[in-house]
């Protein structure tokens, strides 16, 4: 295991050997490797010398120079594109924070138990530096402030020292070229249901003689971008699947109607193929056995990590086109839940034959796809569908794999007018956050009119079983 050490520098030439030779001393867990990448925000003051040596004495150190000082969130930004380790730490370059810490804010991540790790200048610690009153309120005031639109009890959410594992942070966009990198970062993490934990830090904080550069005016923007990223849903780098998967996993309401819908034809061994991020599956458990699956190396984390405490769970990467990956559960699971996922797949014959041997004898699978091929779309092009099917079609493909459809119904006949004006009309590439809120809200009067509606359903359920 590599950790990939972030160090943003802007005239430090007072501190930053310094800085560097105690992180490449502090002591690390095991045998973990570890790669220093000092980003030079702009320095004018010989910093950057001092970096070209540090470059040539030790192998482990990269840098890289930005052509003119645009920020720590800038910099940041930079570290996090360059890094190769597993778990990226950000050290500051002033020594206001002890890398004698770093083994302990790794210790949670290695246990287990957290994604992220904030190191807390306000927590009970061996010692701090007593310095000005205003600044440590206004902190305290910044992390009340964010605690409140994020739901979490941080302690100290401006802290420099943080550790996040590398697939995360790379992972999430940093719009922020400033200092509010800080209650932005938080404010992602928090909407993407990391683990955090807090570890005691030591801490020497600089008075602003001493060269410090945060000032109340950081402050008064910090506020600004805490409450834009809680009306925001920027927390993702790419800009479609999982953005989209993320708004709407926020449909809580429509996810209930799902899980009621299929929850009669549920099983005690169950394989849910394409877990997401577990929203459907924490409305499905607790089973004998549940296995969640994905292909995405994301999502799988976010499993592992959400559903880690559950005994009964397991966490498996499967494509579902791969016979590899499914030789290992053969004749193994009562029930297969496939939803939203089979119109994702070109070999659509080849991924029900895996369903299909993955069940025992007399096992059932669950499969909801969209429907009506008229419905294609920008928003179908922008999740990847292959097509959209008609209940003819889907029985056939099940039929030919050895399936016998005890039935196929529509479901959610109220979304075919929403889908057809945003995919076919406006030619949307992307769910309207207010849109989404809406139609939760009013789930239980679409689910009553879900009977009379003389619409065709924006998907359809079959209930496929493998004969006996």
């Amino acid at each position: 295991m590599t950790l990939s050490i972030l160090i943003p520098a802007y005239n430090e030439r007072h501190f930053i050997r310094e800085t560097v030779e105690r992180v490449l001393r502090a002591d690390l867990p095991g045998d973990m490797e570890r790669e220093l990448i000092i980003v030079d925000d702009g320095s004018v003051d010989g910093t950057r010398d001092i970096l070209a040596q540090l470059q040539e004495e030790h192998s482990n150190v990269r840098v890289h120079l930005q052509e003119r000082n645009q920020g720590k969130g800038s910099a940041i930004r930079k570290a996090i594109e360059l890094a190769e380790g597993d778990l990226c730490i950000i050290q500051d370059a002033d020594l206001e924070y002890d890398p004698k810490d770093i083994g302990q804010l790794l210790q949670p991540i290695l246990n287990g138990d957290a994604d992220v790790v904030y190191g807390s200048r306000f927590a009970a610690s061996r010692y701090r530096r007593v310095l000005f009153f205003w600044h440590t309120l206004g902190n305290r005031v910044l992390t009340l402030v964010s605690n409140a639109f994020t739901n979490l009890n941080l302690t100290d959410m401006e802290t420099g020292y943080k550790v996040v594992k590398t697939s995360i942070l790379k992972s999430i966009p940093i719009r922020s070229n400033r200092f509010g990198m800080e209650p932005e970062l938080t404010a992602k993490l928090a909407k993407r249901g990391c683990r955090i934990y807090e570890v005691p830090i030591s801490y020497r904080g600089r008075s602003y003689q001493e060269g410090k550069k945060i000032t109340w005016k950081d402050g008064v923007k910090a506020l600004v971008t805490i409450v834009y990223f809680w009306l925001v849903d920027d927390i993702y780098e790419e800009r479609y699947g999982h953005d989209i998967l993320y708004s709407l996993s926020r449909t809580h309401r429509f996810n209930r109607w799902m899980a009621d819908t299929i929850r009669p034809y549920v099983g005690e061994r169950v394989l849910e193929i394409g877990g997401g991020l577990g929203n459907l599956t924490l409305k499905l458990v607790p089973r004998e056995h549940y296995t969640v699956s994905d292909r995405d190396s994301l999502h799988l984390e976010y499993l592992q990590s959400r559903f880690r405490d559950y005994p009964w769970m397991e966490v498996r990467s499967l494509d579902l086109e791969s016979v590899d990956d499914f030789a290992p559960v053969r004749s193994s699971f009562d029930t297969i839940v496939c939803l939203n996922v089979l119109e994702h797949v070109p070999d659509h014959e080849q991924a029900l034959r895996n369903m299909f041997d993955a069940l025992q004898p007399g096992g059932t699978a669950i499969i909801l796809v969209p429907h009506v091929q008229f419905l294609f779309g920008s928003l179908d092009r922008v999740l990847d569908h292959q097509l959209r099917y008609s209940k003819k079609l889907l029985r056939e493909h099940c039929e030919v794999t050895g399936f016998e459809i005890t039935r196929i119904f529509g479901f959610n006949r109220i979304g075919f007018l929403p889908w057809l004006v945003s995919g076919r009309i406006l030619r949307r590439k992307r769910f309207g956050k207010l849109q989404l809120k809406i139609f939760d809200s009013f789930v239980w009067f679409w689910r009553a009119l879900e009977v009379i509606l003389p619409l065709p359903g924006l998907s359809i359920i079959a209930i496929a079983r493998k004969p006996k």
